[in-house]
């Protein structure tokens, strides 16, 4: 079967949901840490996820990851450490920045580091993105993804500085724009080595396609190895959070003695910030905690993360020659359904007529970034 560039584009939107969505069960855990539930979540994302999907829809899984060179093994379980700081310094970012222009410069960067660094890195930058007109119009989109960027995180930051002082100390209390920018350029870059992960995992595809796998699973077994990676380096953040804050209990305990207010995601998802605890009086009666639940919300959420790469692995397999472009779709179609949920769950009430419009201009722009970006691909499959 020939590549569709543009079941691509629809795959990595299905992509976008999941990822613009995951955050949403957490908003449903009760008294827990960040430490706690990122990792519980994580766990289903990173581990159980990607094998049990491997092992349903490709062949001989483990003789496949046996059969591996370990140089290859070594290359995509480091780049999926690397992903991890990166994913746990975009709390930094949004601390000096804000949430809007935290996020824009973060993805920005992860946006063109993960999209042409790899045909860079091959030399094969001049031969597919200038020489050729589609090469030019996937640029186009690149560039087009860049502006839907800036301009959701100038929505984003336009609302800040439209909010009451006091308000505003509350979520940016911190700003410093010169270590924001720093921090957000390492995470962008860090970030982008889930991508590097994925291009390294190449004779994984190999493998398992000689093995019997079709094709539209080929990335499945790559994801098992790049997620391992990650999970090193956010569950030593998150057990060491644990153990500095005393939050190793809330695993088994259906009880506390500690009021914890809700987490900021802002603050969990970048830095591993702990929620803070406010110890009660200790002859207080013990609160209790919903453990079940907590663990069904955090599986949901665990579950969608994972489903991002699930549909990213499949998208990946129809964009032909220029399968690196997978990037930018995956980042533009984060930010669009991200945004949908913002305004879904009220996030941007008593936004300015100015910062909706902005919104609704970046959210508009970073879809054209999708189509020009899959119809370039279309034409790289042209005769």
């Amino acid at each position: 079967m020939s590549p569709n560039p543009f079941v691509g584009v629809f795959l990595h939107w299905l992509g976008g949901l999941a990822s613009g969505s995951f955050v949403v069960p957490y908003r449903f855990v009760r008294r827990w840490s960040w430490e706690t539930y990122w990792l519980a979540g994580g766990f289903f994302s990173w581990i159980i996820m990607p094998w049990l999907m491997a092992s349903l829809n490709t062949r001989d899984l483990l003789a496949v990851l046996g059969e591996t060179p370990s140089s290859t093994l070594f290359y995509c379980v480091v780049f999926g450490m690397l992903w991890g700081i990166g994913n746990l310094t975009f709390g930094l970012s949004v601390r000096y920045l804000g949430v809007g222009l935290g996020m824009a410069m973060v993805l920005g960067w992860c946006a063109v580091v993960g999209t042409l660094a790899e045909p860079w890195y091959l030399g094969e930058f001049t031969a597919k993105l200038v020489t050729p007109m589609h090469g030019k119009i996937i640029l186009v989109g690149v560039a087009a993804c860049l502006a839907g960027v800036f301009i959701t995180g100038l929505a984003g930051r336009t609302t800040e500085l439209e909010m009451p002082p006091d308000q505003k100390r509350g979520l940016v209390s911190e700003f410093n724009f010169r270590k924001g920018v720093l921090v957000a350029a390492v995470s962008g870059v860090f970030s982008a080595c889930f991508a590097f992960g994925l291009a390294s995992g190449n004779p994984i595809k190999a493998l398992t396609l000689q093995h019997g796998t079709d094709v539209i699973w080929q990335g499945l077994p790559v994801l098992v190895v790049v997620l391992a990676g990650g999970f090193i380096t956010n569950a030593f953040w998150c057990i060491l959070l644990n153990v500095r804050n005393g939050t190793g209990f809330q695993y088994f305990s259906r009880e506390i003695r500690e009021a914890s207010p809700p987490a900021s995601l802002s603050e969990g998802f970048g830095e591993g910030a702990p929620v803070t605890q406010q110890a009660t009086d200790g002859r207080s009666d013990p609160t209790p905690v919903p453990l079940a639940w907590n663990y069904v919300f955090s599986a949901m959420a665990g579950i969608l993360w994972y489903l991002q790469f699930f549909f990213y692995s499949m998208g990946e397999t129809q964009m032909g020659a220029y399968k690196f472009s997978s990037w930018t779709l995956h980042m533009a179609s984060i930010i669009i359904f991200a945004s949908v949920w913002g305004l879904i769950l009220k996030e941007w009430r008593g936004a300015s007529p100015r910062a909706l419009r902005l919104l609704a201009l970046g959210v508009g722009t970073l879809l054209l970034s999708t189509v020009i970006v899959g119809y370039g691909n279309y034409l790289s499959t042209m005769p």
